[in-house]
């Protein structure tokens, strides 16, 4: 096909990657870790660890893991915040050859259950905070060995002591819980894991780029989630693609490995998670924020030392502007700003650049293209509105419910194709099949125009869209044009049933202006969008629900909660 979209690439980015320089994305890991391994790998609540420490660590509880008689490719869950312990419990994972299941904590017990069985985990290191859901569900999953760590496990031998002791008695945020043992199932330490593991032999795995990586479950808003099968070869391209994309940002400060990088998302999720492989790919450090919903507690970490890449979702970003001590802090050293997860609003955005002088750069992907699929040159200078460009090696076709490829500027189902995208859902071949085209594209259910210069636009989510009088009216655009209301903090648009229109819009707003009335924000809409897109039920809202990525739940808003 013609990648239209190569003729405005920045200068210096490569029209493709080639995964093939890596066996493996142990090979990648393994390879970082011994080269830099006296660099800073992360700072967590000001204990730093290097890549030595996470090499040695790694090593010694992949070894532990290998010696509890899992099989090869065993999935192995991980159920932690962002703190050191994930980073290392991650590469021990893959190290050993097994495949890692990423697990939210804020899991119900109900949705937890669900990804264990699912997934046919038959290990999980968890948190002890979120060990009292793990024991209401572990009888009835396949888990056989649970590593329980406390908070302050790797964070130093006195400091880590009083975190635990305090996280536990003073905030009392560790619940009562008790894991069976049943069936010869063991409860281990993670501390003992690792002494355990030292004097044992971490053996080589045999994998390749087609073994299996990691089992990410979608956010199953809509229903059960399901498992997006990522081979090794899967990440390293999704990693090569982004350090491609990232790295003309980064010149200014002469050494990528110099770079701080922000971790304020879920380590868990597909967006985080690639951007702290490509972290390690470049030798440079993270900052982890293991309470991001502490916005005074995360101002003052950013305070601390200067940092170059911050990525984030809209409601972050939003939360952070609102605060008065924000604008205290040093952005000088803020080389990109990057939006993803949910699209981001042009209030939002120009709010950011007034504020930071960063300009933010918004990217789209999914947990089934390992992240970024798409996303605005690093350099740009203004906020644009749409999806930018696809990412080296990656195809983007705009198609219509039977998988023919549309004219350009035609509206249709956003698809992708590239070495980035998983090969199906775990165990789910009836949904692998619908997901893909004849042609090997992955259908997205995002609807969106491609222009002339290979901009793709979303308009909206398929299951989203609004049907009043016959006309389509598209969430996205609406709550884009009402978060530049003066007083509007954030909202969300959905249709409800209405006899005359079929459906008609309701909108819920999060204002920060005490005076501001729903005649005031309905006369914004009827200066700045056609007569039917103008809501007819505005309802303001003290927060908006939303999934622990920060995605706002349309659906529950529907369902009237």
């Amino acid at each position: 096909m013609d990648r239209i979209w190569l003729r405005n690439y920045p200068d210096g980015v490569p029209h493709d990657i080639d995964p093939g320089q890596y066996r493996s994305l142990t090979q990648l890991l393994e390879e970082s870790f011994r080269k830099n391994a006296r660099r800073p790998f992360s700072v967590c609540m000001e204990q730093w660890m290097t890549y030595g420490e996470v090499d040695e660590l790694s090593t010694a509880l992949g070894a532990w893991l290998q010696a509890q008689g899992l099989e090869p490719g065993a999935r192995v869950a991980l159920m932690l915040p962002n703190i050191p312990q994930f980073a290392v419990t991650m590469a021990a994972i893959l190290r050993a050859g097994y495949t890692c299941v990423n697990v939210n904590p804020l899991y119900t017990a109900r949705e937890l259950e669900h990804q264990l069985k699912d997934s046919g985990a038959t290990a999980i290191v968890i948190l002890e905070n979120f060990a009292h859901t793990l024991s209401e569900v572990v009888n009835r999953t396949p888990v056989q060995h649970v590593v329980v760590t406390s908070m302050g496990d790797l964070l130093g031998f006195w400091y880590g002591r009083w975190i635990t002791f305090a996280v536990r008695h003073l905030a009392k945020m560790v619940p009562a819980f008790k894991l069976p043992l049943a069936g010869g199932r063991k409860v281990t330490p993670f501390t003992r894991a690792l002494a355990q593991g030292r004097s044992m032999q971490l053996r080589p795995a045999a994998q390749t780029l087609d073994s299996v990586a990691f089992l990410q479950y979608t956010g199953g808003t809509t229903g059960l989630s399901k498992g997006a099968v990522l081979t090794h070869g899967n990440v390293v391209a999704a990693i090569l693609q982004a350090e491609a994309w990232f790295t003309p940002a980064l010149a200014r400060i002469g050494d990528v490995s110099r770079t701080n990088g922000i971790m304020a998302l879920p380590l868990y999720h597909i967006f985080a998670l690639t951007l702290c492989m490509l972290s390690i790919r470049w030798g440079a450090h993270q900052t982890l924020i293991p309470n991001p919903r502490d916005i005074p507690r995360f101002i003052e970490v950013l305070k601390r030392r200067p940092f170059h890449l911050f990525p984030a979702v809209n409601t972050l970003f939003n939360a952070l502007l609102q605060h008065p001590q924000f604008r205290s802090i040093d952005f000088s050293q803020l080389c990109v700003t990057q939006a993803g997860g949910m699209a981001a609003s042009e209030g939002t955005a120009r709010a950011w650049q007034k504020t930071t002088g960063c300009t933010m750069v918004e990217g789209w992907g999914m947990s089934e293209t390992c992240a970024i699929g798409t996303n605005n040159p690093v350099l740009s200078r203004e906020f644009s509105g749409t999806i930018g460009l696809p990412l080296p090696g990656i195809e983007i076709a705009i198609k219509d419910d039977d998988g023919r490829s549309l004219p350009q500027g035609d509206s249709g189902e956003i698809c992708i194709r590239g070495p980035n995208v998983m090969v199906g859902y775990y165990q789910q071949p009836g949904e692998t099949e619908r997901a893909f085209t004849p042609d090997g594209f992955m259908r997205t259910g995002d609807v969106g125009i491609m222009d002339a210069s290979g901009y793709t636009k979303i308009i909206d989510r398929k299951k989203d869209m609004i049907l009043v009088s016959g006309f389509n009216v598209f969430p996205n655009e609406l709550e884009n044009v009402i978060s530049m209301c003066p007083g509007v903090v954030e909202c969300a648009a959905v249709g409800v049933a209405d006899e005359k229109q079929g459906e008609a819009i309701k909108v819920f707003v999060v204002k920060n202006d005490p005076i501001l009335t729903e005649e005031d924000v309905a006369k914004y809409c009827r200066q700045n969008l056609t007569g039917y897109k103008v809501p007819k039920y505005i309802e303001f809202r003290e927060d908006l629900p939303k999934t622990n990525v920060g995605k706002i739940l349309r659906r529950e808003l529907r369902n009237g909660k």
